[in-house]
């Protein structure tokens, strides 16, 4: 197998080759350093190399599993593998080395992926963007003066740049389905509950954060999504066990979903025509297979919709650097964060425990508002982000006014996403645009808490019709 030959699969296909015999792990674990060696100078997707551990996994005999092999990246926040530091692209962590696996990480070890890397993630996960100061800006493979996305950008630029066929992400605003869209990947935020953040933690961001992957094919996301579904002893929240082996999905057909799809965000804002142009055209496309497409408007004002996205985070963020000050036995200080992110610790300080209740009681009442339009509907439908492009550069941290961020990030760039994270309902983004320069454009679906089903075989079926160049032997 030459290099090309290992970009082009996607790593079910790797994964079948290795059981075929027809390439070893090892083989597979020397072409993706091949790969990295010749680009990662200029996308910069790593914040550690990982190459002799991933080679004593596969000395060691721990291969075998669905992903048999398969060269595999953690993105860098909010998991443990043994070893490897996570750093969360904080100056704090840089010495974070954990001296265990977490439960999700033993899974994905138990499935035969192999780990090779840390993917990068702007400071604290805190943006749209991958742009932190301590490690430098990561490129998009497409185009090297445009952004990744964030907050998985690290991922999404390493799987687009042939690294690795599929990587770890999070998801805690958008954070896996924003650099999908921007990198031309299948990119699924599970339900609340479905990934176990044990033993660790119990919830990141009020329950708004989630983990799974970014990928290239559907199946590879539906197969990892069933490896990794187990609930952990103690987990706060369990989503919906009446869902089929995920992997099956790929093979179901949906049968006739009801779909509403939106031309404005969830405050009543029209869309830009060009951009609704392509989720119209993704609604005909949905009507050609049979399903049932409405137009509908969902506008949830006067409901705070911005709040959750601003306390909670300020709170989370305290609780995190406070606790990490405590343990290196230091006094926070300003230069221990970017300059926007610590304007919002500060603000963090100021809110009460009224406040944060408050935040999450908004959230929560947003997810029984958007709870009552799938009595009506299967699915959702929007575009992923509202921007055609997102050049590096444009979402800045060296201030302290944390309303514009956040305008921008869910206003400006993707107004549709964060609501399912309030909600804790599974959204996919699927690479099913093409725009100005080729570059492309994710189209949005979500599903009620537990239906992944739905959107893993719609999605199959999309692929299946606007195949997006994967070698699925």
């Amino acid at each position: 197998m030459n290099i090309e030959e290992y970009k082009s699969y996607d790593a079910t296909g790797l994964a079948n080759l290795v059981r075929a015999g027809q390439v070893k792990p090892i083989e597979l674990l020397n072409l993706a350093i091949s790969v990295i060696d010749n680009n990662e100078k200029e996308i910069s997707a790593l914040t550690t190399r990982a190459f002799d551990y991933g080679k004593k996994e596969i000395e060691n005999g721990k291969t075998g599993g669905y992903f048999n092999g398969v060269p595999f990246m953690l993105k860098d926040l909010n998991v443990a593998c043994q070893g490897l530091p996570t750093t969360m692209s904080n100056k704090l962590f840089k010495d974070n080395i954990p001296n265990y696996d977490s439960d999700l990480i033993n899974l994905y070890k138990k499935s035969g992926l192999v780990v090779i890397g840390m993917t990068k993630t702007p400071e604290l996960a805190l943006s749209l963007t991958t742009e932190p100061i301590l490690h430098g800006p990561t490129r998009n493979p497409l185009n090297h003066k445009n952004s990744p996305g964030g907050s998985s950008g690290g991922s999404a630029a390493a799987i687009a740049a042939g690294y690795v066929p599929m990587a770890h992400a999070t998801d805690g605003g958008g954070s896996i389905r924003v650099p999908a869209s921007l990198c031309g990947l299948v990119g699924l935020k599970p339900s609340r509950g479905r990934i176990s953040s044990g033993p660790q933690m119990g919830e990141a961001l009020g329950g708004m954060a989630t983990s799974h992957c970014l990928s290239k094919s559907v199946r590879d996301s539906a197969a990892l999504l069933e490896i990794s579904k187990k609930y952990s002893i103690g987990d706060p929240y369990c989503a919906p066990n009446n869902q089929e082996n995920f992997l099956e999905y790929v093979k179901k057909d949906p049968g006739k979903l009801k779909i509403g799809f939106m031309t404005t965000d969830f405050e009543g804002n029209k869309i830009s025509e060009e951009i609704n142009s392509y989720t119209i055209k993704t609604a005909k496309l949905c009507e050609d297979f049979g399903h049932i497409v409405e137009e509908i408007e969902i506008n949830l004002n006067p409901t705070p919709i911005m709040q959750a996205w601003k306390i909670i985070p300020a709170v989370n963020l305290l609780n995190n650097m406070q606790k990490r000050a405590d343990f290196l036995g230091i006094e926070l200080q300003s230069n221990h964060l970017e300059d926007l992110n610590w304007a919002w610790l500060e603000e963090g300080r100021r809110y009460t425990a009224i406040d944060y209740l408050n935040a999450i009681n908004t959230m929560h009442s947003i997810g029984r508002r958007i709870s009552e339009e799938f009595v009506n509907y299967d699915l959702l439908l929007t575009p992923t982000v509202i921007k055609k492009k997102l050049e590096l550069g444009t979402i800045k941290t060296n201030h302290d006014d944390i309303d514009s961020h956040l305008n921008y990030l869910f206003r400006e760039l993707a107004p549709h996403l964060a609501i399912f994270n309030q909600t804790g309902g599974p959204a996919i983004s699927l690479p099913l645009c093409k725009i100005a320069d080729n570059l492309p454009l994710g189209m949005h679906f979500a599903a009620k808490i537990g239906d992944e089903g739905k959107l893993i075989s719609l999605a199959s079926q999309f692929e299946k019709r606007i195949p997006w160049a994967i070698n699925q032997d």
